[in-house]
């Protein structure tokens, strides 16, 4: 099965903390694994504020889609986990800023306990490749 997956990496993007990649290419679909808000030139996380969090977190998104010759526009499906849903608003619209095609992708919304290094949000995402 390996033979049909293509790692996505780039050195625009935090690297994975852990045994997962930062995406996978699969069938026509970009898997693209969950960001923090990390500066991937510091590999520090940005102020612990939602605003500059979900602004990081969609760069880095942004970072390894592109890496795979994709844009906002090809995300088909996405999960956001929030660390407290009143937050929700105020990522919202910045996720709107950045998701601003005609046709929004599915998404999924989800208050969490914890996330990693105690982050504020975190980002999924899947990509249809034309």
């Amino acid at each position: 099965m390996s033979q049909h997956l293509k790692k996505i990496d780039t050195a625009n993007a935090p690297s994975a903390i852990g045994p997962y990649s930062q995406g996978i290419e699969a069938n026509g679909f970009v898997f693209v694994s969950g960001q923090l808000p990390i500066n991937p030139k510091t590999n520090v996380m940005v102020e612990r504020n939602i605003a500059a969090q979900t602004k990081q977190v969609l760069d880095n998104v942004e970072a390894i889609l592109k890496e795979s010759g994709l844009t906002f526009n090809d995300v088909v499906k996405s999960e956001v986990f929030l660390k407290d849903m009143q937050d929700f608003k105020e990522m919202n619209a910045i996720y709107a800023e950045r998701f601003s095609g005609s046709i929004k992708p599915a998404r999924q919304a989800f208050q969490v306990a914890m996330l990693p290094l105690d982050a504020l949000v975190e980002i999924s995402c899947i990509a249809a490749k034309k």
